[in-house]
């Protein structure tokens, strides 16, 4: 066996760890992983490029993202309604200082509109109108904030995106909706079906402002249904680990990006 087929062998089994890694950790520092396999950068950053190349990860600023199927389903219910990671929190928290009173508002079914919830200021008056009974259910005992419920078949998850759904959001007008999905990018806001894109366009077409909410978990990444395009949001807010070459592509196309810090340094992933 020839050196350069050593070398080679070797080459393969540092890229078959490195994706072992993102499994688990779900991005990569190329600093990092040089002083892992004891090897410079440079040679790094040509394993990265190799394996963008095979579609096996997603390079970043200074590292890599895993690559994601460009459908994603969504998480089952006891995933996507749970409490939020702390960037999820910090995103959501800082999403709902844009609130003020009697404000009409869309809150839809995503596992970070969720996480909205518990951060809406106590006693400011709102309407939410919403498409999930989850959401509504959480909202009805809050005094302060009247809940609207869209119409339409109720989907398993609690969800409702369908055609009547899509008529009746048309009755409404609203001073902001927080906007999610499964990726976001320079090439537009991704969705899961091409129903629940449909009704999205149909909730920012009566919006006077709309404000995008991710974590750098999705940020940068597309998907299956594209829901509209990345520059008709106002305001995208996602957080400190998101990758700056992805926020430096939608700030390009005229985006308010802000990222949300967190509070307490202790409780980082």
């Amino acid at each position: 066996m020839t050196t350069q087929d050593t070398a080679g062998m070797f080459a393969e089994e540092r890229r078959e760890q490195i994706l072992a890694l993102l499994e688990q950790e779900k991005r990569v520092l190329a600093k990092d992983l040089a002083e892992r396999f004891q090897i410079s950068i440079d040679s790094i950053r040509r394993d990265l490029s190799i394996m963008q190349e095979q579609g096996l990860l997603r390079k970043t600023h200074g590292g890599a993202i895993a690559s994601t199927k460009v459908r994603q389903l969504p998480p089952p219910p006891e995933a996507r309604y749970g409490e939020g990671s702390p960037q999820g929190n910090a995103v959501a928290k800082l999403a709902v200082s844009y609130l003020r009173a009697n404000d009409t508002v869309f809150i839809g079914s995503g596992s970070l509109a969720y996480v909205l919830l518990k951060h809406l200021p106590d006693q400011l008056p709102l309407t939410v109108v919403t498409n999930s009974t989850r959401v509504a259910d959480s909202l009805r005992e809050r005094e302060w904030i009247e809940t609207y419920m869209i119409g339409g078949r109720v989907k398993r998850s609690g969800n409702i995106t369908d055609v009547i759904a899509n008529e009746f959001i048309r009755q409404f007008k609203f001073d902001i909706s927080f906007v999610t999905g499964g990726g976001m990018s320079e090439e537009g806001i991704f969705v899961s079906t091409p129903e629940v894109a449909a009704f999205g366009r149909a909730v920012a077409a009566v919006s006077r402002r709309r404000i995008g909410v991710t974590t750098h978990r999705s940020l940068g990444n597309d998907g299956f249904a594209r829901a509209g395009g990345i520059e008709d949001l106002d305001l995208l807010i996602t957080d400190w680990d998101a990758d700056p070459e992805a926020i430096e592509r939608i700030q390009a196309l005229g985006v308010k990006v802000v990222a949300a810090q967190l509070e307490d340094p202790h409780e980082r992933e």
